[in-house]
């Protein structure tokens, strides 16, 4: 006798719907883009709920991984942030923002390192120069693998300071694309991607085959950008949330990602400094949202990023203690709307060579503080590269088998 056979990656999403099905029978609040999109339940954990105050960060488990360390501030380049990877080529791809002092200082420029096997580094090189006119700065934005064979390098470029004060954004502002030419070992300007933009991760593909990214402008607005088929440039702007909202939301750092049924979800740090991440939904391939509804989800008002990997679950990585940027946690979700587990990710405590955090605009500088982090997925290993105190990069390797086996715990 034969039987139909359901092939492994199917029966493993199957098992994953499910299991988010049956949480949303036992939760009538449970989240839906079109019929509950203002749930704020976005963390279930197992021993303290829904209620994000009973986390005892200090007693997570933490994963098991190999760690190591990619570069690090010397006297005369302390800082560095905005760390991204990308495998192309048979090799890992590392770049970051890198400058003087802190953050975002005139002499910015972008830095990347390569590797075979994600923890031997090769010695870093300049990507992106310090910006020949005086007072600019570039800052990283991420690796874009659009479909054409090339390996592309997003950076903002922009005025850092303003009245002799550092700013977020100039009036110059665009974003740029450099393509990795391997015949010259050089990247190349590949031209404007769109004026008066800065992303915060590259773009993602929807099921249209048009490609989406979040975009900040100078005046820090928040919308979409959706197209770069036929052109790197050829977006259209999508409104997304206003700036000075009734409700004292303060959405910042927008990233987004595809549900299981098509759907899709925002997220964002909340610079209300409410300690939630902030979230909202699109039934239509990103032309319009739903309002921003803040989530019991904890968070540091720092940058996180989001993963569905190759078996089908959500893996998201974010500096879950509302009080400081330590430490950093992986969380994991069967469906994307509901995170069921929480983990510290196997950050050593300290490393050699980096000193206090000197920017002062941060209150409790003087910890380890671990900055915007970026996953991705590669032969059954997670890779995560982030910022220690901004001022060295560093990357975890981590089995996926390790992270999977926390949705049946």
């Amino acid at each position: 006798m034969s039987f139909f056979k359901i092939p492994a990656y199917l029966l493993s999403t199957i098992v994953l719907l499910f299991l988010g099905i049956s949480c949303a029978k036992k939760n009538d609040n449970y989240p839906h883009p079109a019929d509950n999109p203002g749930s704020e339940l976005m963390l279930n954990l197992q021993g303290t709920g829904s209620d994000p105050e009973l986390i005892d960060y200090d007693t997570l488990p933490v994963l098991k991984g190999a760690h190591t360390v990619v570069s690090k501030g010397d006297s005369v380049w302390h800082y560095r942030l905005h760390s991204y990877l990308v495998h192309f080529a048979g090799r890992f791809w590392c770049m970051w923002s890198h400058g003087p002092i802190v953050e975002d200082k005139p002499t910015q420029h972008i830095r990347y390192s390569t590797s075979e096997d994600g923890i031997e580094w090769t010695e870093p090189q300049i990507l992106i120069g310090s910006p020949e006119q005086a007072g600019f700065r570039h800052i990283a934005r991420g690796f874009w693998l659009r479909g054409d064979g090339k390996l592309r390098a997003l950076a903002s470029h922009d005025e850092a300071l303003k009245d002799g004060h550092t700013h977020f954004f100039g009036e110059s502002l665009d974003l740029r694309s450099y393509v990795w030419n391997s015949q010259s070992g050089i990247w190349e300007f590949d031209g404007v991607v769109f004026d008066d933009t800065i992303n915060n991760f590259p773009p993602k593909k929807l099921s249209t085959g048009d490609w989406m990214m979040t975009r900040r402008t100078a005046d820090r607005a928040i919308t979409f950008l959706i197209g770069g088929q036929d052109s790197i440039s050829n977006w259209e702007v999508i409104p997304y949330t206003i700036k000075d909202r009734e409700d004292g939301l303060k959405p910042e750092e927008p990233f987004w990602y595809k549900l299981p049924d098509g759907n899709l979800v925002s997220m964002s740090r909340d610079n209300s400094r409410s300690g939630r991440l902030l979230r909202s939904f699109s039934i239509d391939n990103g032309r319009s949202w739903t309002a921003p509804a803040r989530t019991n989800f904890p968070d540091a008002t720092s940058k996180f990023n989001v993963l569905r990997v190759s078996k089908g679950f959500y893996v998201m990585i974010n500096n879950a203690n509302p009080e400081r940027r330590n430490p950093l946690c992986l969380s994991v979700s069967a469906d994307g709307l509901v995170y069921t587990a929480l983990n510290r990710l196997p950050v050593p405590e300290r490393i050699e060579g980096v000193e206090w955090e000197t920017d002062s605009r941060h209150e409790n500088a003087n910890y380890e503080s671990f900055q915007y982090p970026h996953v991705i997925e590669h032969e059954g290993q997670l890779l995560i590269t982030y910022s220690r105190k901004k001022q060295a990069i560093e990357v975890l390797k981590i089995s996926l088998s390790e992270v999977e086996g926390l949705l049946r715990n």
